[in-house]
């Protein structure tokens, strides 16, 4: 049998750098940072040809072009991140992980926080916590749950709130 040898891509150039970026906008909803960091990967990976290029720069070419929207981004994330139960610094976390910063970050601050209750009850719907729970917990119990709503970014007096709460009680008393 014979063997098939790879040939190892060629180096990048602006051209080629250029359209890497374009097919990525193409493929994924993403956002400046997101390409940036994948365009400083591709450099790594295959090497530059020709002269000093900033990827930053490219991705705020396709931001100015309407390819990206951190914004619009953003806001998806975290509706997807609150429909999942997950808290506000989750959310930020993710948000900041992303590269979204400034005025987007605080534009989508606002929606977070009004988001707060309603996925830490999601939350504990799924997880079975306080409310939800089929039987009432004891102490290290609802130490456990609290706990796991502080790892998924929930505000500590949410959280305890939540899981002292007894199985059957109405957890719109929260939002009260």
């Amino acid at each position: 049998m014979a063997r098939v040898t790879r040939q190892s891509a060629p180096p990048l150039d602006r051209s080629g750098l250029e359209r890497l970026a374009l097919r990525y906008v193409e493929r994924f909803a993403t956002t400046r940072g997101r390409l940036a960091d994948y365009l400083r990967r591709k450099i790594r990976e295959r090497g530059w040809d020709g002269e000093t290029v900033d990827p930053a720069a490219i991705a705020d070419r396709m931001a100015d072009l309407g390819y990206i929207d951190d914004r619009a981004w953003a806001e998806a994330k975290a509706n997807t991140m609150a429909r999942r139960g997950l808290g506000g610094r989750r959310v930020a976390g993710a948000l900041r992980q992303a590269g979204i910063a400034g005025e987007d970050a605080d534009a989508i601050a606002p929606v977070v926080a009004d988001q707060s209750i309603d996925a830490a009850i999601a939350y504990a719907r799924r997880r079975r916590i306080g409310p939800f729970a089929d039987q009432p917990g004891d102490r290290p119990t609802r130490e456990k749950h609290v706990a796991a709503l502080l790892r998924a970014g929930h505000s500590f007096q949410l959280a305890r709130a939540l899981a002292g709460m007894n199985p059957g009680d109405d957890p719109a008393e929260l939002l009260a």
